[in-house]
């Protein structure tokens, strides 16, 4: 489930697939569950940690498993990171008290010593993603891998592949009705993502309701 999270802890999150723009945070919260995958990448292995169980959350065990991060404060890792444009950073404010809209996934995905963490950065109002992040554990610190800053987008774990989904806008879309997405997979080759798949999906338009013919009489 889509949530908030405070310094130094992460939620429960789950994946997108259209933005819902005009209903309040908590709504929005809950509807932006909805799996945003659907371009036959499969079911997701990773998923946001909860706050209470982070330090058990690891990536689906491969032939050299690595250890699960503390609770990694992914607050401060995107406002100290210089990778990170300014106006991500201005979007990264509490919505409530010092509840921050950020999603975090601990998973395998550079080959590393520890597991990786994801963080998506989302707004306040309408959970939108403006910003993923990718940070691998380098000598007891954290490095910026991989970003992508074109809202909205989202990043997940998908079996050891960084899977993220953008949503496509043809002219005279509504915010929270986007006409498609397109769901690229990365994978970390050389010491760096690489593209391997891209699937783009349209999404179906709901037709309107005919007019009620009156009763007669």
């Amino acid at each position: 489930m889509r949530g908030l999270t405070g310094e130094g802890s992460a939620r429960t999150r789950g994946s997108i697939q259209a933005v819902s723009a005009a209903l309040a945070v908590p709504t929005a919260l809950a509807l932006l569950v909805s799996g945003c995958g659907a371009g036959g990448t499969g079911a997701r292995d990773e998923g946001p940690a909860h706050a209470d169980s982070v330090a058990g959350a690891a990536a689906t065990p491969s032939a050299a498993p690595s250890k699960s991060p503390d609770n990694v404060n992914a607050v401060a890792l995107i406002k100290d990171d210089p990778k990170v444009a300014p106006e991500v950073k201005r979007e990264l404010k509490p919505c409530v008290a010092d509840e921050y809209p950020v999603d975090v996934s601990y998973g395998n995905l550079t080959e590393g010593s520890a597991d990786d963490v994801v963080v998506n950065v989302l707004t306040c109002g309408d959970a939108v993603g403006v910003g993923s992040y990718v940070y691998r554990e380098q000598d007891g610190s954290y490095e910026n891998v991989f970003k992508a800053e074109e809202p909205p987008v989202y990043a997940e774990i998908d079996r050891g592949d960084l899977v993220v989904t953008k949503q496509v806008y043809e002219k005279g879309d509504p915010v929270s009705s986007p006409s498609g997405e397109n769901v690229i997979t990365y994978r970390w080759t050389s010491g760096h993502f690489t593209e391997k798949y891209r699937t783009h999906n349209d999404y179906g338009k709901v037709v309107g309701d005919s007019a009620t013919p009156v009763p007669a009489g």
